[in-house]
C-alpha cells in the first residue's frame, strides 16, 4: 500500500512554512488548540471572499493574523468598516473559546492585530480555484464541464507547469459516489523541491458531500534561484 502525505507538510522547511509561527512550550496545548478552532470559525466566517490561506503570529503580548485574499476591498469595506467588524468578531469568538476551556482572563489580555494581504494570481492558488470549482458545483453545472474549464483556465498561465483536479462523491446527483479526476502537465509529489501548491474544499449539495482536491505544479524552486543568479 502506498503512503499518503499532505504536499504542504511534505515539504516544510524546504518550499513551505509553517501557518502557525509561535513557540510556547507551557501553553502549546491550549495554544494550539486555540490557533486550530480559530482558523475553522474565520474559514466558515470568510466564506465566499476568495480567502487563500490563514495565518497566525504569536508574540507575548501580541496575536497577528495574516489573511492572504484575492478580493482585499471587500473584506476591508469602505473606509475600514469591514475589517474593524471582522476584528471584534475575532476578539469576540476568542473570547468565547476561552471561556468554553475555562482559560485564565489574563491570557486574554493580548493586542489582536489584523492584516490583509492581496493574492496577486488567484487562477494558481489551489485554495482559490477549489473554490470557484465549490461555487460552481453548487450551483448544479456539470463536473466534466467544470473539470475542463478549471483545467485549461489553471494551464494558461505561464507559470503552471502541471494541475491536477479530482472530485470524489456523487457528482450530478448519481445514485452511487465516484472519483472523477482531469490531469495537464506534471505533478512531481515526491520531489522536495518542487513548488507544489494543494488544497481540500468540499461542496455542501442537496445530494451531499464533494470533496475537491486541487494540486497546481509552479516548478522546481531551485531552479528559480540558479536563474535569479544567472541574470545578476
Amino acid at each position: 500500500m502506498t503512503h499518503r502525505v499532505h504536499p504542504f507538510v511534505f515539504r516544510l522547511g524546504e518550499t513551505t512554512t509553517w501557518k502557525s509561527r509561535w513557540f510556547n512550550l507551557k501553553k502549546f496545548p491550549a495554544l494550539l488548540r486555540e490557533d486550530t478552532l480559530l482558523r475553522e470559525w474565520l474559514w466558515k466566517r470568510l466564506a465566499g471572499m476568495r480567502v487563500s490561506s490563514i495565518e497566525i503570529e504569536r508574540s507575548p503580548n501580541t496575536v497577528t493574523i495574516i489573511i492572504k485574499t484575492a478580493r482585499p476591498g471587500i473584506l476591508i469595506g469602505r473606509g475600514g468598516e469591514g475589517i474593524e467588524r471582522l476584528r471584534r468578531d475575532i476578539e469576540r469568538e476568542l473570547r468565547r473559546i476561552a471561556r468554553r476551556f475555562k482559560v485564565r482572563p489574563a491570557a486574554e489580555k493580548r493586542e489582536l492585530k489584523l492584516t490583509i494581504e492581496e493574492v496577486r494570481s488567484p487562477e494558481i492558488d489551489a485554495r482559490i480555484v477549489g473554490e470557484e470549482i465549490k461555487e460552481d458545483i453548487e450551483k448544479r453545472v456539470r463536473f466534466r464541464r467544470i473539470l475542463k474549464q478549471a483545467v485549461e483556465r489553471v494551464m494558461s498561465h505561464r507559470e503552471v507547469q502541471g494541475v491536477k483536479i479530482m472530485l470524489s462523491g456523487r457528482l450530478d446527483g448519481a445514485e452511487m459516489s465516484r472519483t472523477e479526476w482531469a490531469k495537464r502537465g506534471r505533478i512531481p509529489l515526491q520531489t522536495l523541491r518542487a513548488n507544489v501548491d494543494y488544497a481540500l474544499v468540499e461542496a455542501l449539495t442537496t445530494y451531499g458531500t464533494i470533496g475537491i482536491k486541487v494540486w497546481i505544479y509552479k516548478g522546481d524552486v531551485f531552479e528559480k534561484a540558479e536563474q535569479k543568479e544567472e541574470k545578476s
